[in-house]
């Protein structure tokens, strides 16, 4: 738990938030991340327990994907699920109004935003 002067959490948050996107090193990224998650008490500690040897290996592997794709995400940005991005998309597209080789590319473009969507709705059925 960090205990301190409010102002000066706050001052050091946003140093370590500055250097996070001064630098070009992930490696340096990654460690000035973990101090900011720190220091802003964003840290979790997941005890694994397991019947085997094997078994712990298999759940460790499990946790450290996930993750790893929970920090993709928010690096990375994430869209809504279940087709929701798609449906945006879709409707976005199809506000535009174009002629000839346009109009030919939105409308590929429209059909192909439609089949992971009625796909998604078959198989809700």
């Amino acid at each position: 738990m960090v205990t301190g002067d409010e102002n000066s959490i706050d001052a050091r948050v946003s140093q370590l938030k500055s250097q996070i996107e001064e630098t070009e090193s992930d490696f340096d990224r990654e460690k000035l991340q973990e101090r900011l998650a720190k220091l802003a008490g964003g840290v979790a500690v997941i005890k694994v327990g397991a019947a085997s040897e094997t078994e712990l290996k298999e759940r460790k592997l499990r946790i450290e994907d996930a993750l790893n794709s929970t920090r993709a995400a928010v690096e990375e940005g994430i869209v809504a699920g279940g087709g929701t991005a798609l449906v945006n998309v879709y409707q976005k597209v199809s506000e535009i109004e174009a002629e000839g080789d346009i109009e030919t590319g939105v409308n590929i473009v429209l059909k192909a935003l439609t089949a992971p969507v009625r796909q998604i709705a078959e198989n809700a059925d």
